[in-house]
Formats: structure tokens, C-alpha cells, sequence
């Protein structure tokens, strides 16, 4: 069996490598003409709204928008260089080669990320706030850990991403969706270390995301949101009409209970779960950004008007239950919990977004 594989793998990685190359070429090139373009759009909505702005006190919202629009896009140039200059260095030394590549575009990521977060406190008056403080989450040397996180609001998954590199200190491995790959620095550096895009090219979901969890060790945070996107109160409708036409009567009428999230697929969670039987599952809710999920709303909603608030909280391995059946309703239940405390703690215009 075995034998009869081996011809077919090298075909397949190199189309593999075709595509990836030709993408990230039109990517690159995409970002290197989207910059003047923007940055003649950031001038032209300074000009244009400087004086409406400064006799209102408006918000300048063209101005912001375009503003950190411009400096992404240079970011992203700076990882993509960042990148570069990591491949030529690491070229000669075929030593330890994966683990220090993994190591240096962690260090890159973080700082980038970090430069965005700074941008948005700035831009957007972006304010965090985490519960229980980050001094008690666990960090290099601890068991591993998968983390499960509610999705709502623009920019979640990458702030979520430099609060566990910069502060938590762990190594996110991090499920994505493919389109991510679109954005060009993030396609290499997320390439460089243990990551899993969705849908895969070959196999199930859940498989690609097992493999992922199998490869934890201490101070790794697997990263899965188990939604499966972000939440509207449209999607949350259409989840739960899905899960009634599927004959799912009693699920979908505990997911019409919780108000705030969508019901999780937990394929993938179980996947992570069976494959890292001794991690730790860390739950993160948050609320705030919520009021940011389509293109009007983030025209009405930035700058932001309160701050984010994210709680989040760990079950030792011990404490998961055994069989798929029973975990798949402790996932719910703590699902209901995330749904709870948004109740809790949501602003109004994230309560009726």
C-alpha cells in the first residue's frame, strides 16, 4: 500500500509549489500596486475632510480608515522583507533549520502584530481588557493547551493572536481560513510555522486539525475558533435553521437559547481534543468588536465608543470528559457560558447588532 503511494506524492507537492509560488507572486504584486494607490487615498480623504472635520469635531472616519488601511499594507511589506531576510540567513545552515525558522517568524509576528495593536489604540481607540489577568495564564514550559475562541468582529483573530504571543507567552498554532492566504506576509510567516488553513486541499477538516494538535509540546497553544465564523445575528439564524433540517431538533433549540454566538461545529474541536488528550482547553469570550462586522458597520462603529473586554478560562485535561458524545455536550455547555457572559458584559449596540 505504502509503495503504491510514493509516485504520487511528488506530483502533488510539486503542483503544490507552482500554486503557492504563483500565488504569493500575485499577492506581492497586488500589495506593491496597492500602496501608492492608497496612500493618494489617505491624502485625497485628508483634503477632503479636513474641513467638515475640524468645524463638526467629527471623527475623521476617512481619514482613520484609509490611515491604517496604508499602514497595514506597509507592514505587510515589512514581513514580507522580514521573511527574505530570514530565508538568506538561514540558507547556508541546514542544522535545526524548521525549529529556528519557526522561532524567528514567531519573533517576526509578534512584532508585527504588535505595531497593529499599537496603530489601533491609536487609530481606533482600540482598548483591551482581560479577565483574569494574563499574569495566571500559562506560559513556556506548561502543559499545552488548546484554545477555543468566539469569533465576532473585525481584526479578532489577529488581536487574539499578539495578546498570546506578546503576553501570554505561548506559540499559537493557529487554524485559518484559506482566504487568509491572500494577504502575502501572512501567507510566509504562518507558512514557516505550525499552522492549518481551511478547507484543506486533501482530507476531512477535522483530520488536518488532529494532525496539527498531535505536534503540541509545552509552552503550544493550538488556536481553533469552533463557530466556524464570525458572528452575525444572521448566521446564528441560518446555523440554527441548518441544524433543524439536519433533524438536530434538541441542539438547535439550546442554540436558539444562547443569543450571542453560533452553535459550534465540533468536529474540529473533537479532532484536537482526541488528538491532544493531555492539553488543557482554554475558552476565550469576548465583546466589543462585535459592532464591526460588515462594511457599514465598520464605517459607524470606528473609532470604537468602548473598549474590548475578553475573559477567558482553563479546564485541566483531567476535567474533559472521555467520548465524543460526552464532549460534544460539554462543548455546548461551554459554549452557553461564552454566550453568558456576553450577555453580561456586551454593550448595547453589540446586544442588537
Amino acid at each position: 500500500m505504502s509503495a503504491a503511494r510514493v509516485p504520487r506524492a511528488r506530483p502533488v507537492r510539486l503542483a503544490g509549489a507552482v500554486t503557492t509560488g504563483l500565488r504569493r507572486t500575485t499577492t506581492t504584486a497586488l500589495l506593491l500596486a496597492l500602496i501608492p494607490v492608497v496612500a493618494a487615498l489617505l491624502l485625497a480623504a485628508g483634503v477632503l475632510c479636513a474641513p467638515v472635520s475640524l468645524a463638526t469635531r467629527g471623527p475623521w472616519r476617512p481619514v482613520r480608515i484609509t490611515g491604517f488601511a496604508l499602514l497595514y499594507l506597509l507592514v505587510d511589506l515589512a514581513g514580507l522583507v522580514a521573511a527574505a531576510g530570514m530565508w538568506t540567513r538561514r540558507l547556508p545552515d541546514r542544522r535545526n533549520r524548521e525549529e529556528r525558522c519557526a522561532a524567528d517568524a514567531f519573533a517576526v509576528l509578534e512584532r508585527l502584530l504588535r505595531l497593529l495593536r499599537r496603530a489601533g489604540e491609536r487609530i481606533f481607540r482600540l482598548r483591551v481588557e482581560v479577565t483574569p489577568p494574563l499574569t495566571d495564564a500559562p506560559g513556556h514550559g506548561a502543559t499545552p493547551v488548546l484554545v477555543f475562541v468566539r469569533h465576532a468582529g473585525a481584526g479578532d483573530s489577529f488581536l487574539l493572536l499578539q495578546t498570546l504571543l506578546g503576553q501570554a507567552g505561548l506559540r499559537p498554532h493557529t487554524v485559518l481560513k484559506r482566504t487568509l492566504r491572500a494577504d502575502p506576509a501572512l501567507d510566509v510567516l504562518i507558512g514557516r510555522v505550525p499552522h492549518c488553513f481551511l478547507p484543506p486541499f486533501e482530507g476531512r477538516a477535522e483530520e488536518a486539525i488532529g494532525d496539527l494538535a498531535a505536534g503540541l509540546g509545552p509552552g503550544d497553544a493550538l488556536v481553533i475558533f469552533p463557530e466556524g465564523g464570525n458572528f452575525t445575528p444572521h448566521r446564528r439564524r441560518r446555523a440554527i435553521a441548518s441544524l433543524r433540517r439536519r433533524g438536530l431538533r434538541r441542539r438547535a433549540s439550546r442554540a436558539e437559547r444562547m443569543h450571542h454566538v453560533l452553535p459550534p461545529r465540533d468536529a474540529g474541536a473533537l479532532a484536537a481534543i482526541a488528538a491532544a488528550p493531555t492539553a488543557d482547553v482554554v475558552f476565550v469570550a469576548h465583546t466589543g468588536l462585535d459592532v464591526v462586522h460588515s462594511a457599514r458597520t465598520v464605517w459607524t462603529g470606528l473609532p470604537l465608543r468602548d473598549g474590548v473586554r475578553a475573559h477567558w478560562w482553563r479546564v485541566p485535561a483531567s476535567r474533559v470528559p472521555q467520548g465524543d458524545d460526552a464532549r460534544s455536550e460539554w462543548l455546548l455547555a461551554q459554549w452557553a457560558r461564552v454566550d453568558h457572559w456576553i450577555a453580561d458584559h456586551a454593550t448595547p449596540d453589540a446586544t442588537h447588532a
